[in-house]
């Protein structure tokens, strides 16, 4: 049985395009559940004493937009980074889902106040007229979040088999020579080290 060289690209079940590709996806879920309305309730006003109001996701809870735009960014930029710097991307998608599924719960759980709110921000009156009612999508949004916290942690531990994306994110440059100029790459990769790229060093 044939075996595998040495110094092959090991592949897995989640590749680092693949691990992209579903932070990305997760991320547009996500924005697609804080876009309908979370919240239903009624008011009165002067005018009109039964006043329908719809909160949507993105008002009762702007926190969940803002991480869905992360975790979309942060699929974007796991496809680019070196070893490092995914942990800190990791890190800030799991952070993004907690806060998604916690932001999504705290309204489910607390309607009467997002329709209050949104009610005020309508027709400039706070006063419910019937009790709030939860539409599924703040539970839905709050599944996930916690989804992206499991892509986060599975990722984490599946990029062990990674292999580099290319040699500007992952390689060790070698030294200026008399007969080698520093590009741009070896210099920006030598100055996040801490080092001058233009000085001279022991081969």
């Amino acid at each position: 049985m044939p075996q595998e060289p040495q110094g092959a690209p090991r592949t897995g079940p989640l590749t680092r395009g693949r691990a992209a590709l579903l932070l990305v996806v997760l991320g547009a879920l996500v924005l697609a559940t804080a876009g309908p309305a979370w919240v239903h309730a009624r008011t009165a006003t002067a005018l009109d004493p039964s006043v329908a109001v719809a909160v949507t996701g993105g008002a009762a809870a702007p926190a969940v937009n803002a991480a869905a735009f992360v975790v979309v960014a942060a699929g974007l930029a796991l496809a680019l980074v070196g070893r490092r710097a995914r942990w800190v991307v990791l890190a800030v998608v799991a952070a993004s889902g907690v806060l998604v599924a916690a932001s999504s719960v705290g309204v489910a759980l607390h309607p009467d106040d997002v329709a209050a709110a949104g009610a005020g921000e309508s027709v400039g009156v706070t006063d419910l007229t019937a009790p709030a009612t939860v539409t599924a999508w703040p539970w839905l949004a709050a599944v996930v979040g916690v989804l992206v916290v499991v892509a986060a942690v599975a990722t984490g531990v599946l990029a062990r088999r990674w292999t580099a994306t290319s040699s500007r994110h992952e390689r060790t440059p070698a030294a200026p020579g008399p007969d080698r100029t520093v590009d741009s790459h070896d210099a920006w990769d030598a100055l996040t080290r801490g080092s001058d790229p233009t000085a001279p060093q022991d081969r």
